[in-house]
């Protein structure tokens, strides 16, 4: 580089360093400038001496002067008029607000939003109008709000999509009309229901998708899903979803159940959903060892250890341990010691997959409950809600009590939710127990329908309320008419007589048959007052008193055959073609209508509900009633039944064995009336009503029998039909018999009243569809008597609207 280009080089730097300098100068001199500028601008503000307002019409000018915080006369700053215009523009009163400062004048002049005329729903058919206009918050006769009917238009597109229309568009449009007022109009475009087009599962490996999908609450569509509403996508319902599997499986062992996800999935189209639940089953558990353990001095656990009911080797439950827990808590509880506190202490072993449970007597903390407060229960009264709790005022805390409490209230059916929640008292060892209660409609009139082969088409009407003036009684009436019988009850139900845990229930019934089935008419008409009440944890005893009348007539009398002037003793022997009624029933007959009156007892033990297996559990009945205190009648009659479920081949396949019979025996040497005898009817599959059992074989008249015993044996399984159709179908096998009359006189040759076997097997195909469960059996008789009456078909269905 010669030295001409290295002085072109240093002056060009020379040039860039002034330029910097320069640009620098005119920045700080800018600044400096602009510091009084501004601060001269913030500190600018208007001295009013008068305020104007100018277009208002509802709204007067001192609301309007308070929404925007303005004084007359008072210095305001810009700040402040900003102030102004958002407090005017945040009432919603105004469709144009504008503020001038004039001097020392400040004008307002606002543009109310309309009035509301009247408010309308367009395109709407699956909602109703009336449903419609109790979401929308905008009322006729209200200033029009955008943000309002932008709010509103929303809710109604979120009942929509409750009811599964995802697709659903509302949108809130205004008709202007004179006075500033205008018509609101909800446009709607409904759509069509977004279905769940399929459930499925992954994860699982000890239960099929069929059998989990029983579980859920959550259905997919099927063939009747017109009118299936839970066929429909509900986020909320999938969290109950979550927890009713958990659920399921916790009860059968699997203490490492896990929901991991539960996506649900729009298809390309937005006409279906698929919905997918990932889960992570791990082990089933066993019971192991079982122990009980005190930890407080001078407590022996021996007596507690006895009182458990828990079988090694059997499956692990939740429900079982706590069952347990409230068992060894009532015992502490008998036993006059309070604050004592089961705690369960789990030892897992991996290798044989049991879990051992120590079940430890500790001393809890001195917690008392100070009061229980009840709200929401307008029509319930407080104590309905009250006699739930095991707990009242004064007595030891126990949060497990308050749960089950709280479990009790949510079953009566009274309230569309209810929360328990305790909360601290007024001194550390107290707390208060809180009970919020939503109240739900108790009251029902049904209409219904009912179908049978042999009984026809017949019609109900019911009228029931389950919270009788807010005190959990219920009471109900009820008619029914077939085609040759009429019905009809009056029911009445006090859960909790005299303040216990003692049920009253009065029952009064009139019934009547016209040739139902057979050649004579009745006409019974009784009362039936009874109190009930636990006597173990899972039975229950009853106690009742019975008084009723019986009468028979319409029947066809024969003739005289033999001469002797008595045409119900051997004419039929004489001449078997004649046309008339069986003797034995003129001789029922004939003691005209009979009163009797007396006592009777039910036993009932039943675990399918209250039990522990999840799997099934057992019935057991047994029933006496005596007549004869009073009346025309004295007999005693004997009930019994025992029925045993369980699933089998991962609950898929329901097995269910039913024992049942009966004997009425009469006193005094009495005959028994057909309105008291057994017929077997439904007992034994294969024969028409009173199709079976003691019959006279001339005139084909059936008797019934003071003796019946049945057995009867089914199985229910899928047929591999997707699950949504509700179809399933079942094989059964029965036998029994119905035998033994005490007034055969004179017709030994034309009645048969011995016992003699009967046996069917047959198929049954169980629809479950909106208007109600139908159920098809195919029976065939394998062991009959000749003159026994075959039904190889019947269909039965039974539904309320």
């Amino acid at each position: 580089m010669d030295q001409a280009q290295r002085a072109v080089m240093a002056q060009g730097k020379r040039k860039a360093r002034l330029m910097r300098s320069a640009a620098v100068t005119v920045f700080l001199v800018s600044a400096s400038l602009s510091v009084p500028v501004l601060m001269q601008a913030e500190a600018q503000g208007y001295s009013l001496s008068q305020v104007s307002i100018e277009g208002n019409q509802r709204v007067d000018a001192a609301t309007i002067l308070q929404l925007a915080g303005i004084k007359q006369g008072a210095a305001i700053s810009g700040a402040q008029l900003n102030d102004a215009y958002q407090g005017l523009q945040n009432s919603g009163l105004f469709e144009e607000i504008a503020i001038q400062p004039q001097g020392a004048r400040l004008l307002i002049r606002v543009k109310e939003y309309p009035m509301i005329n009247v408010v309308s729903f367009e395109g709407n058919k699956r909602i109703k109008d009336d449903a419609l206009g109790q979401v929308v918050q905008s009322k006729s006769r209200r200033a029009y709000s955008p943000a309002m009917a932008e709010a509103d238009a929303a809710s109604i597109a979120e009942g929509y999509r409750a009811q599964g229309r995802m697709a659903a568009t509302v949108t809130p449009k205004i008709i202007r009309r004179s006075d500033n007022r205008v018509d609101l109009v909800f446009e709607i475009t409904e759509g069509k229901a977004v279905e769940i087009e399929r459930l499925g599962f992954v994860g699982n490996r000890a239960f099929s998708d069929r059998r989990l999908r029983q579980v859920l609450e959550t259905k997919q569509a099927g063939l009747l899903r017109t009118f299936i509403r839970s066929d429909t996508l509900q986020p909320e319902r999938l969290e109950l979803d979550k927890q009713l599997l958990r659920d399921f499986y916790l009860s059968r062992g699997f203490v490492d159940f896990q929901v991991l996800n539960a996506a649900a999935e729009v298809s390309r189209e937005r006409d279906g959903v698929f919905v997918t639940f990932t889960v992570q089953e791990g082990q089933s558990f066993n019971f192991g060892q079982i122990t009980a353990v005190s930890e407080i001095e001078g407590l022996d656990a021996a007596e507690y250890e006895a009182a458990l009911r828990v079988r090694t080797g059997g499956v692990y439950s939740p429900a079982v341990v706590e069952n347990n827990i409230a068992r060894l808590e009532n015992l502490a509880l008998q036993k006059g010691l309070t604050f004592v506190t089961i705690e369960p202490r789990v030892t897992r072993n991996e290798r044989t997959r049991t879990l051992d449970i120590q079940f430890t007597l500790v001393r809890g903390q001195k917690v008392f409950v100070e009061r229980i407060d009840i709200e929401g229960n307008t029509t319930t009264l407080d104590q309905v809600v009250r006699r739930q709790f095991r707990t009242v005022e004064g007595d030891p805390f126990n949060p497990r009590e308050i749960r089950q409490s709280a479990e009790r209230i949510r079953a009566l059916g009274y309230f569309a939710d209810a929360r328990v929640e305790a909360e601290p008292g007024t001194s550390p060892d107290q707390v208060v127990v809180n009970v919020d209660v939503e109240e739900a409609p108790t009251g029902s009139l049904s209409f219904g329908a009912s179908y049978g082969v042999s009984s026809g088409v017949g019609f109900n009407i019911g009228l029931t309320e389950t919270n009788f003036l807010g005190r959990g009684q219920t009471v109900g009436v009820n008619v029914s008419t077939g085609t040759d019988n009429t019905s009809s009850s009056i029911t009445f139900i006090e859960p909790a007589f005299l303040g216990r845990d003692l049920k009253f229930k009065f029952n009064a019934y009139y019934n009547e048959t016209d040739n139902q089935n057979a050649s004579y008419d009745t006409r019974m008409i009784g009362i039936v007052p009874a109190i009930e009440f636990p006597v173990s944890e899972n039975g229950r005893l009853e106690l009742r008193y019975f008084a009723k009348q019986s009468k028979l007539s319409n029947m066809t009398l024969a003739e005289d055959n033999n001469g002797d002037g008595d045409i119900l003793d051997t004419d039929l022997e004489v001449n078997p073609d004649v046309d008339g009624s069986s003797p034995i029933l003129f001789r029922d007959a004939a003691r005209e209508g009979l009163f009797s009156s007396g006592v009777g007892a039910t036993y009932s033990y039943d675990t399918r509900v209250t039990g522990l297996n999840p799997k099934g559990g057992v019935l057991l009945r047994f029933g006496l009633d005596y007549a004869g205190l009073g009346g025309d009648i004295e007999s005693v009659a004997l009930s019994a039944l025992a029925l045993a479920e369980t699933k089998v081949w991962n609950e898929e396949v329901t097995l269910r064995a039913v024992f049942e019979g009966g004997a009425l025996n009469m006193l005094n040497d009495e005959n028994s009336r057909v309105t008291d005898r057994f017929f077997g009817n439904g007992k034994i599959r294969g024969f028409e009503p009173s199709g079976l059992g003691p019959r006279d074989l001339v005139t084909d008249d059936a008797l019934g029998g003071n003796l019946f015993a049945a057995a009867r044996f089914e199985a229910d399984f899928p047929l591999g039909l997707p699950e949504e159709y509700g179809i399933s179908g079942g094989l059964f096998a029965d036998f029994g018999s119905v035998w033994s009359l005490n007034d055969t006189a004179g017709l030994n040759n034309v009645v048969d009243d011995d016992f003699h076997l009967r046996s069917s097997v047959g198929f049954s195909l169980f629809w479950t569809t909106p208007i109600g469960p139908l159920r098809f059996n195919f029976a065939k008789a394998m062991s009959k008597q000749d003159y026994d009456k075959e039904q190889v078909f019947d269909l039965t269905i039974s539904t309320k609207f």
